[in-house]
């Protein structure tokens, strides 16, 4: 019984074929047709209940499936009409009484009428908003997966959380384009029932003259009631079904079901529904127009207008009521001491040769962002990116020290990486930060900018213009996510300066709890603190996380029985890491990279030297141009594609060609072959070969 369950649905899509084959007896087609209609309704309701159209995702298929289910009652009651003198059955022959009432010209105009309305309004409204939801879908995606990287980076959501948004972003872009193609049905359903329509009533016509012994009175009779009857049963499940496609297919901007939307946005607006009511009223004082519809339709609009004003008035007085009681009574602040009484102090005086590891600076238009008092979220976003960030890079973010200066623009902020300005941006408090996509379906007024994290082409719009922004395909950022998302980057480039010996050894201690052994094995026997931490901040430099400390000391320990150089023993340290590094730069099992061509490794293994200080890349000019010409080209495809751009070589000369191509490309990372997971599928995007046979290298740069 279970398994049937399973493929029921199966099994009815093969039965409904059927019935385009195997005559259907009168009984069972009439139950048939009532269940076709109660369908339609069924869904016409669920799409007009639902605030997301993905709660409804499987609606393309099941459209195609009543699609086909109604196309197959429509060939079994053709069949009745034509074979069996007309006689379709009872619930045809009621619909068609009903719609003629003893007029067989009313009857064909008002049913011609029902046609022409479901399919050149409803089909042709749907099938176009179809399209045009499925384009802006497909173009909004590449903003879409930044504004999830933003809050990622920024710690607003986790990777769990950056996951299902992902999903849901990939299953809207199928629903819609599946969308846009199963309207296509829908049109051409509404086309066929006109053919078939016509093939009962004229086929219907000549059997019954010339074969069945009717008169042409009697044939246009019977075959009209029935004609008539057989379109209206299935017009009316079409046409719910079409209202439905159309109901779904908006749903994009909604909150909530389409009638809680109604209600609430209608009963936002009482004064426009008290001056509707008023006009109303005024129109039936007029001399000649029908009054009293006029006048009870005016009452009623702006009675109720009127209640509502009162109703939201009696709520804005309860609003203001208990934020006055909530307000708590303002207190002196203590007095402080003036800056000479102050530094009197000579170990006061001390405080000032402090070097903060994180420093920002603010403007005084930013301050309130950074007040918490104030309702400023700033501090707060930074505790959820600390802890994210920990858990994603296994390194713990020194604190952030915080404060004003009148060096900076009203509107402006800085970042200090040890007492050193690394960044600075600029944003504007009461705007929002518009990410231009790479085709925009509209041009929105604002301030051309640029975003300051990643460097897109961006505009500062009014409030007032967000949602039209979001329509043309831009991603809006509040002023807020754009300033963490760049400290937030900025962090994240900057780790491994921040990563010091007391952190080191505060990450030892952590690690003594559960694995005692591996640490008093490794340190200080084997590994000092200061080579630890050299290896530590080479991973971090090229964003490997540290997390899995036990296996980077196990790995140390037992490279350093074969080698002194700190540089081979990370290259060991990263092979260990090689699930840590697949999943850190692998996306869906896949990991889209640039090669190196055989000769131009061997060119690079070539240039390799060796002195007292350890190995070094001595590269000659024309081969260094070579490589960083071609990546530039490459690095264009990884942004189109918005993934971050990789190099796959060989584990030999990884750390090398990483440093000198970082000079060139900061965001780009070199991966060894020896890094990455069997069960990883790799795509080349290119690989860098050898233009021309260039000069000696003569002149070495060295790296």
């Amino acid at each position: 019984m279970r398994r049937f369950l399973e493929n029921s649905i199966a099994l009815l899509v093969v039965v409904i074929v059927l019935f385009l084959i195997i005559p259907l007896p009168k009984s069972l087609l009439d139950v048939l047709l009532v269940v076709n209609i109660s369908l339609s309704i069924l869904i016409l309701m669920i799409t007009m209940t639902i605030s997301d159209a993905l709660e409804f995702s499987i609606f393309p298929s099941l459209l195609l499936i009543t699609t086909l289910f109604r196309l197959g009652l429509n060939v079994s009651t053709t069949r009745r009409i034509l074979g069996f003198g007309g006689d379709a059955g009872n619930v045809i022959l009621a619909f068609g009484q009903m719609i003629t009432q003893g007029n067989i010209i009313l009857g064909v105009i008002i049913f011609l009428i029902i046609v022409l309305v479901q399919f050149i309004v409803i089909t042709k409204g749907a099938e176009r908003v179809a399209e045009v939801a499925a384009r802006f879908t497909l173009d909004a995606m590449p903003g879409k997966q930044m504004a999830i990287d933003a809050d990622l980076s920024s710690g607003l959501i986790d990777e769990q959380g950056a996951k299902l948004r992902r999903a849901k972003i990939q299953k809207e872009a199928d629903f819609y384009g599946a969308m846009d193609g199963a309207t296509k049905i829908v049109k051409g359903d509404a086309i066929m029932s006109l053919i078939i329509t016509a093939v009962n009533f004229i086929g219907g016509l000549i059997l019954g003259v010339t074969m069945s012994g009717m008169d042409f009175n009697t044939a246009i009779q019977t075959y009209s009631i029935a004609t008539i009857g057989d379109g209206l049963v299935s017009q009316l499940p079409a046409l719910m079904i079409s209202t439905a496609t159309g109901m779904i297919v908006t749903r994009s901007v909604s909150d909530g079901s389409l009638n809680n939307d109604v209600i609430s946005q209608f009963a936002a607006q009482p004064k426009a529904i008290f001056t509707s009511g008023i006009v109303i009223g005024l129109l039936g004082l007029i001399p000649g127009t029908p009054t009293v519809p006029l006048l009870i339709v005016g009452t009623g609009l702006s009675g109720g207008g009127w209640w509502m004003m009162g109703r939201l008035e009696r709520k804005e007085v309860q609003a203001a009521a208990a934020e006055a009681a909530a307000a708590a009574a303002p207190q002196e602040a203590p007095q402080q001491p003036s800056e000479a009484d102050y530094y009197k102090d000579i170990n006061n005086v001390y405080t000032l040769l402090t070097v903060d590891p994180i420093e920002m600076e603010f403007g005084y238009s930013l301050l309130p962002m950074v007040d918490e008092k104030g309702g400023g979220k700033l501090i707060n976003r930074i505790i959820i990116f600390r802890r994210q960030y920990a858990q994603e890079m296994g390194f713990v973010i020194p604190s952030i020290r915080f404060h004003d200066t009148s060096t900076l623009g009203t509107n402006q902020y800085a970042v200090k990486i040890k007492g050193e300005e690394v960044a600075r941006g600029e944003i504007l408090v009461d705007y929002y930060l518009a990410l231009e996509p790479a085709t925009p379906t509209g041009e929105i007024d604002g301030i051309e900018t640029v975003e300051p994290a990643y460097g897109i082409p961006s505009r500062w719009i009014l409030p007032e213009n967000k949602e039209m922004a979001e329509i043309y395909g831009y991603t809006v950022i509040d002023p807020l996510s754009v300033m963490q998302t760049h400290l937030s980057e900025v962090i994240r480039s900057h780790a491994y300066e921040l990563l010091g010996r007391a952190e080191v050894v505060q990450l030892v201690e952590n690690l003594k709890r559960t694995a005692p052994e591996v640490v008093e094995e490794a340190i200080p026997n084997v590994l000092t603190y200061a080579h630890l931490e050299r290896i530590l901040k080479n991973l971090l430099k090229e964003g490997v996380p540290i997390r899995d400390l036990g296996t980077i000391l196990e790995t140390a320990v037992d490279a350093l029985a074969t080698t002194k150089d700190l540089d081979m023993v990370t290259e060991n340290v990263r092979a260990a890491l090689s699930r840590t590094i697949t999943r850190r730069f692998c996306e869906h099992g896949q990991l889209r990279v640039v090669t190196l061509d055989a000769e131009v490794e061997k060119r690079v293994i070539s240039s390799l030297s060796k002195n007292e200080q350890g190995i070094y890349l001595a590269m000659g000019p024309d081969l260094m141009q070579q490589i960083v010409t071609q990546l530039s080209e490459f690095i264009k495809k990884f942004n189109d594609l918005s993934q971050t751009p990789i190099v796959l070589t060989s584990q030999v000369i990884r750390i090398y060609l990483s440093r000198m191509l970082s000079q060139f490309y900061p965001n780009l990372y070199v991966l060894a072959f020896n890094e990455i997971t069997s069960d990883v599928q790799i795509q080349s995007l290119g690989n860098i070969t050898l233009v021309g046979q260039g000069r000696s290298d003569r002149k070495a740069a060295a790296v």
